[in-house]
C-alpha cells in the first residue's frame, strides 16, 4: 500500500510549527548544500521569491534579511 500526500507549503509549515513567531511573514526553506529555495509560503510566492532560485538573488527581495 503506498500513499501519496501532496501538502501546500509543507516544509514552511514545518518551520512554523517549531517556530510561531514565523505565523504570518514570508517563510522560504533552503537546501542544504546550494542554498536554492526548496520551499516557499504564499506570501512569499507574493513578493516575488521563485522555486529553485538561489537565495543570493533574493536578498534585495521586501522580507527578506
Amino acid at each position: 500500500m503506498y500513499a501519496l500526500v501532496d501538502a501546500n507549503c509543507f516544509y514552511c509549515s514545518v518551520e512554523r510549527s517549531f517556530n510561531p513567531t514565523l505565523e504570518g511573514k514570508p517563510v522560504i526553506v533552503l537546501s542544504n548544500r546550494d542554498d536554492n529555495v526548496v520551499a516557499h509560503s504564499d506570501k512569499a510566492k507574493a513578493v516575488g521569491i521563485k522555486m529553485g532560485q538561489p537565495f543570493f538573488e533574493n536578498q534585495g527581495t521586501p522580507g527578506t534579511a
